[in-house]
């Protein structure tokens, strides 16, 4: 049984917008808030440039259109380094393979020195062509490219000189300094299926998993299958975090339903969900829960709201111990 008071509460920021919102500052503000408050981990999602139609995706309605505004989210992850002091950074999803393997160390290493070893980054392959082709990339080659981005990554960050040899990329007596603070580099969440080849990744590298698909809507099974991975792989069946999500449910007067929110939390810890991102919308004024825009000021309701979710969310995840 996995104990609920390990259970990790992460925050969704907004670091894209249906229109250029002119100014970002209600998501710096939340962050804030969220560090503050003793949220443990800040979340920013990713997509360099957007085709003209979202009919790939297979995770509900997309946010916003093609001209949608998305920040690149490591940049975001260096700037949020500098606002906060204690809590953990990870991009969820990082559309690894459209960056070059040896740049995105170089970047990730900079970011957990800088955050005094803060960071974790979740990885996959995405789901949009239209990326890989801007990108002058064979979206047909995506878990190769990512192959290499994780065999690349780890080299880089854990040998002096580092050697990598595959099909597509060979080099010898490589330094890339400095190191990431945390021991073995910056921990790896893999998002995605069990298919086999991701299946092989997550075994292999992943300190996390973030679910998709039909294991994102059956999680307990999906733990189950996850925990028989690692132990045919030979890893401790409950060293990989598994990532599962908290609604967003507003009451008649607007204000969050924390109590519908969290009802599945203690199930869900019980069988082996140790993190859990949630997305609260902006406030627009006090604890009211209302969306607000992207450019709004988070009030000071923000940090209480916040608050008062965490408590309510520890006190969840400790129910499912009883």
């Amino acid at each position: 049984m996995t104990d609920g008071a390990a259970a990790t509460l992460s925050l969704g920021l907004v670091n894209f917008s249906v229109d250029s919102p002119g100014n970002w500052s209600t998501m710096l503000d939340r962050a804030q808030a969220a560090d503050a408050v003793g949220i443990d981990r800040l979340v920013v999602v990713d997509h360099v440039v957007m085709g003209p139609s979202a009919d790939e995706y297979d995770g509900g309605a997309f946010p916003t259109g093609p001209g949608g505004a998305w920040l690149e989210p490591l940049t975001v992850l260096g700037v949020l380094t500098g606002m906060t002091s204690r809590v953990r950074l990870i991009t969820s999803i990082l559309v690894a393979p459209l960056r070059r393997p040896v740049v995105l160390a170089k970047s990730l290493a900079t970011l957990d020195v800088l955050s005094g070893g803060r960071l974790d980054v979740g990885m996959g392959v995405g789901w949009q062509a239209a990326e890989y082709v801007a990108a002058g990339l064979d979206f047909r080659a995506r878990g190769r490219l990512l192959d290499d981005t994780l065999g690349v990554c780890k080299a880089l960050w854990t040998d002096s000189p580092a050697s990598y040899h595959s099909a597509n990329l060979d080099f010898d007596d490589i330094w890339c300094e400095p190191k990431p603070l945390q021991h073995g580099g910056v921990p790896i969440w893999l998002g995605g299926t069990l298919n086999p080849a991701n299946a092989a990744r997550i075994v292999r590298h992943a300190s996390g998993w973030m679910p998709w698909g039909r294991h994102r809507t059956d999680l307990p099974a999906a733990v189950v299958e996850l925990r028989n991975l690692l132990d045919d792989g030979g890893r401790d069946p409950e060293s990989v975090v598994v990532q599962g999500t908290i609604p967003t449910v507003a009451s008649s007067d607007g204000r969050l339903d924390l109590g519908t929110m969290l009802q599945d939390v203690p199930r869900l810890v019980r069988s082996g969900v140790t993190d859990f991102v949630v997305r609260p919308p902006l406030p627009v004024d006090g604890m009211t829960g209302g969306v607000g825009g992207a450019g709004a000021a988070v009030t000071a309701g923000d940090e209480a709201m916040l608050g008062e979710l965490l408590d309510r969310f520890r006190e969840a995840a400790s129910g499912s111990k009883r």
